[in-house]
């Protein structure tokens, strides 16, 4: 029988990419999937709503519209949008000490600053700026991750022992916990101890178990059986259903808002563009299939836009959701609007059950996704393969867990624009020589080792730019001062080289007058035909010709005159 069509043209636009094709038989997995990814996601972005200080409502809100808005623009087949701890943190921190926490008016800054993310997102899209997600450096956004997740399970304590958390800051907060812990509610310690039971041992038969649903439904039923509320155990209430209603936030909107919130904005933009975008490419490699990340960037921020009409908080690309839709056989964004659609299911017909929820299984949840958070691998494997860039990790988790999570992003950026400056700061450069069976080997600049008696062939690993120019012209003038016996030609090999910015241009000037004072020919190899050309401009090769570019630094060798070998 010949399969059905689909409209191929469809998946070519910028929408419906992650969704078409559909393939036909594999739509039973899809909505399987989605099942599962539901069943899973609910008690998580519920938990999540107690990070970021919202009502528990909008966590549910997160998996409806802004996941169904995403399925359709975005690019990812597999990438799954909804709340996410890092950037709940962030909200939570932001927006410390400008609203009361749970209140209408916090809600409403929820929603302006998912709008003002939405708004970053397309700008990024427009400007082709979706590159920038490889400028948050590995080292830090494990760093960060970790602070966030120490922050996040820490700031759990109070609420697993049935305490009110109290002080501003972690810190406070750790300090006021331990002062109660004599008050400490035994029934909302033993919730929060059975759902860490329930979920640490189903993951440790099947991580396709939901864990989290059954500790929290075991949890609504002990609370309705027992009558915790009346036992001094803090319950959620009841809660609205139905679908949430549609409006701009209330807000008075004004520059000097939108100014007191950026910071915060700008942090989670950086946050979502960098994990959002690893999260979609490792899934595209995987399944060897296409994947655009400016798409993505539309995807995102239609999403946010979604979320901030519809009540909620910033959404962002999920890695653990994601990868529950993966390991339940879904791979396309049809698994994620099955899982809207039972997320809407739940919102009409089961939010009365909620009410039941003890808030220590809540903590309890969140204490699980924080401690899911500090990767200890990770910086142990730093630590062990690059110390430097260990301790870059330490600060940021540091900056995170003392002082604040947008303040610990920004620092990630600033940290991770210093790694990359420091590895072309300073280069290893090398010698190039011929060994004495004809083959070419590399040595330290400090083992000046000639080619040929009076020609030396340096090659640059790096591009040159302002940074490492001092360098590039220590080294030359360390070269020609040393050489023995004295050189004749000194050849520049470019290999490494894709761009010679206006600073080191200059230094290249000054290094052509040295070596003709010195009565050395400057001879280049492998200089690419843009490189050649911003060489011209500069006016280098004003006082050459042509016959001093040559293709590799062999044909070099050849070119070198007899009479000095």
């Amino acid at each position: 029988m010949k399969p059905k069509q689909t409209n191929s043209g469809a998946s070519q636009l910028p929408v419906l990419q992650g969704l078409l094709p559909i393939r036909w038989p594999r739509v039973p997995n899809e909505l399987l999937a989605g099942v599962t990814l539901a069943a899973l996601a609910i008690p998580e972005v519920m938990g999540y709503t107690q990070i970021a200080g919202m009502p528990v409502i909008t966590g549910l809100y997160t998996l409806l519209l802004p996941m169904g808005l995403f399925a359709l623009f975005g690019s990812s087949r597999h990438l799954v949008v909804g709340a996410d701890s890092a950037t709940a943190a962030m909200l939570a921190s932001g927006l410390a000490g400008i609203a009361t926490v749970g209140s209408a008016e916090y809600t409403a800054l929820a929603g302006v600053l998912a709008l003002m993310v939405a708004g970053l997102l397309l700008a990024a899209r427009l400007l082709q700026l979706g590159f920038l997600a490889n400028f948050l450096s590995r080292t830090v956004l494990i760093g960060f991750l970790t602070g966030v997740g120490l922050q996040v399970a820490l700031g759990q304590l109070p609420g697993m022992f049935g305490l009110i958390p109290a002080g501003s800051g972690l810190l406070a907060q750790i300090r006021s916990f331990w002062q109660q812990i004599a008050q400490f509610n035994p029934f909302a310690l033993a919730i929060s101890a059975a759902v860490l039971l329930v979920i640490v041992g189903t993951r440790r038969i099947s991580k396709r178990i939901p864990g989290p649903l059954l500790a929290v439904t075991g949890a609504i039923a002990a609370s309705w059986v027992f009558d915790l509320g009346s036992r001094g155990v803090a319950l959620l209430g009841a809660i609205p259903s139905g679908m949430p209603p549609l409006s701009l936030p209330a807000v008075t909107w004004s520059p000097a808002l939108i100014g007191q919130l950026l910071p915060t904005a700008f942090g989670m933009f950086i946050i979502i563009l960098a994990q959002s975008a690893a999260t979609s490419r490792a899934y595209a490699d995987r399944y060897n299939e296409p994947f655009n990340e400016n798409v993505d960037l539309v995807g995102l921020g239609i999403a946010n836009i979604g979320a901030a009409l519809s009540g909620t908080f910033v959404v962002n690309g999920s890695p653990t959701k994601t990868q529950m839709v993966d390991s339940a056989g879904g791979q396309s964004q049809l698994a994620q609007l099955c899982a809207a659609v039972v997320v809407l299911l739940v919102l009409s017909f089961l939010t009365a059950p909620l009410a039941y929820l003890p808030q220590a299984a809540l903590a309890a949840v969140v204490f699980l996704i924080g401690l899911e958070l500090i990767d200890l691998s990770g910086m142990q494997r730093i630590y062990r393969e690059r110390p430097w860039e260990f301790w870059v990790a330490v600060i940021t988790a540091a900056i995170v867990v003392f002082w604040s999570v947008e303040a610990g992003i920004l620092l990630a950026v600033f940290l991770s624009l210093v790694a990359h400056t420091r590895h072309g700061y300073r280069p290893k450069n090398t010698i190039l020589a011929r060994t004495r069976d004809g083959k070419w080997q590399t040595y330290p600049v400090s083992n000046p080792v000639q080619s040929a008696p009076g020609l030396i062939i340096y090659r640059f690993n790096h591009s040159m730019y302002y940074a490492n120019s001092t360098q590039l012209a220590e080294e030359v003038q360390s070269l020609v001062r040393s050489a023995d016996p004295p050189l004749t030609w000194f050849c520049l090999d470019f290999t490494a080289v894709d761009d010679v910015d206006f600073t080191a241009a200059e230094t290249l000037h000054t290094i052509q007058d040295l070596l003709i004072q010195h009565n050395i020919r400057l001879v280049f190899s492998a200089v690419s035909t843009d490189i050649q050309a911003e060489l011209t401009r500069s006016g280098l090769t004003e006082r050459m010709d042509q016959a001093a570019f040559y293709a590799s630094i062999g044909d070099v060798v050849d070119a070198y005159p007899r009479s000095s070998v």
